[in-house]
């Protein structure tokens, strides 16, 4: 769904809203103890995501706004609770200029379409004292979840965004905030007399049970003492092969970044004109400095992307697939994550935000989860997703681990393993942001499920045997 649909479906709920809140009053009155037991009673209060105000009035606290993107629930909100204040807006696109002890997102970032954005906006409305409290549904419960909607036991919702408390704790992380607590609540989603208060106070918080929870939550505040941005130089090196359809669109989506940005492909051996049309393009947006390399006789994207890094001129070094199933506009996200010092090798992550349908196999999503419980242990570090092509890192560390690759051998076709094997051996910080992962809109997949399947097995061996051995 676009945005404009997910307002037009809330709208046409807004008039059940309540009457549905009312049939699953179990599930919202454990939300309401909690939200109670975290926020004092003397505190403002922000609501973003606040549909018809339910809460922000059962709170009642002396200072309260509630912001929702939906007109109609905002009318219904003011409707049932005039003294109150409620707003139409969105948490994208905050605009607003008060700050709040308390911001409240009650199950809200299961329908934004980008988590790290309205993280970005939190800033507005927060200062050092204010306390970030989020509610989200478990992973875990969404077969349930969905089977519940389906049944007609719980409303039905737009396609959601399913997020670990990891990931909400890294969104958070990448723009500022730090978790304070972080847990899980109500095991038990329907009232049965003495057996819910046992499975939801007592079960609930055991070993073995505390994470099986419906309900996830997180407690945070601004990160103190925020470090003030560098201000590099980039370099976005593009891999590519017969991709001449998808340049133009690049060109025009590259944000600029750092105090500039250059363009470095690396073609490799396109029967389509892909060179022609850079050059082309490069012709007709004169300020982009581009370079175009030819990869000749070698082929396989680590030689393109060796051949792009050692032809860059910026600080900051980023790869770019060229079939853009990972838009150019959030290259911003990762020279800000780079900048501000979040990480020192910025690895995304397409497993995060639902994906458009086609933009990856099934086999290939299998692979994709399997490949990252088995690097992250091996690593050490959390990695939930190894092939995502859009990678940042400086360029003093790159010049590091080209140093160092004679330690694990040319193994790697797809370089991606190459850069974290020798980031993680230099113990950089890797930190992963998720990127939307889109379908491809030309051309062809350069991926065989199978064969390159084998090789990545591969690879987690030699890993196993030269990081978690020695």
């Amino acid at each position: 769904m676009t945005k404009a649909d997910k307002i037009r479906f809330f709208d046409g709920e807004a008039p059940s809203r309540d009457a549905r809140r009312a049939r699953n009053r179990h599930y919202y009155r454990e939300l309401l103890d909690f939200f109670r037991f975290v926020i004092p009673k003397d505190a403002s209060v922000l609501e973003l995501g606040s549909g018809t105000g339910a809460l922000l009035a059962e709170l009642s606290p002396p200072k309260a706004l509630g912001i929702d993107f939906s007109p109609a629930m905002t009318a219904a909100a003011k409707a049932a609770h005039p003294a109150l204040d409620f707003r139409t807006g969105d948490a994208e696109a905050l605009d607003l200029d008060e700050k709040f002890d308390c911001v409240v997102m009650q199950d809200l970032l299961g329908h934004l379409d980008d988590i790290w954005l309205a993280f970005r906006n939190l800033h507005k409305v927060t200062k050092p004292e204010t306390r970030v409290v989020i509610t989200a549904y478990n992973p875990l419960w969404e077969p349930l979840v969905m089977l519940a909607e389906a049944v007609g036991l719980k409303a039905r919702n737009p396609r959601q965004n399913w997020l670990a408390l990891a990931d909400i704790e890294n969104l958070l992380y990448l723009n500022g905030y730090e978790t304070i607590k972080r847990g899980y609540r109500f095991l038990m989603p329907f009232h049965i007399p003495l057996l819910s208060p046992f499975f939801n106070r007592f079960l609930a918080k055991m070993p073995l049970f505390k994470e099986l929870g419906l309900i996830q939550f997180v407690v945070a505040r601004e990160t103190p003492s925020r470090p003030k941005a560098q201000d590099y130089s980039v370099s976005v090196v593009v891999p590519c092969r017969d991709e001449a359809g998808n340049i133009e669109r690049l060109f025009g989506e590259l944000p600029r970044l750092g105090r500039s940005t250059e363009l470095v492909f690396v073609d490799g051996n396109s029967s389509d004109g892909t060179a022609e049309k850079i050059r082309e393009e490069a012709a007709r947006h004169p300020e982009i400095p581009v370079k175009v390399l030819l990869q000749g006789g070698a082929f396989g994207k680590a030689d393109a992307v060796r051949k792009g890094f050692d032809a860059c001129a910026g600080d900051v070094l980023m790869i770019l697939d060229a079939d853009l199933t990972v838009v150019p506009a959030d290259l911003k996200k990762f020279y800000l994550a780079i900048a501000e010092g979040k990480g020192e090798f910025i690895n995304g992550s397409r497993l995060v935000y639902p994906m458009e349908r086609g933009a990856m196999r099934f086999l290939n999503m299998l692979g994709n989860k399997t490949f990252s419980l088995i690097f992250t242990w091996t690593l050490g570090q959390r990695i939930k997703d190894t092939l995502c092509g859009t990678k940042v890192l400086l360029r003093s560390n790159y010049e590091k681990i080209k140093a160092g690759r004679s330690y694990f051998g040319d193994f790697d076709p797809f370089g991606d393993f190459d850069l974290l094997f020798g980031a993680s051996k230099l113990n950089l910080k890797i930190t992963e942001l998720p990127v939307s992962y889109k379908e491809r809109k030309y051309g062809v997949t350069k991926i065989s499920r199978f064969r390159h399947g084998l090789l990545l097995f591969r690879m987690a061996f030699i890993a196993f045997i030269k990081l978690k051995l020695h």
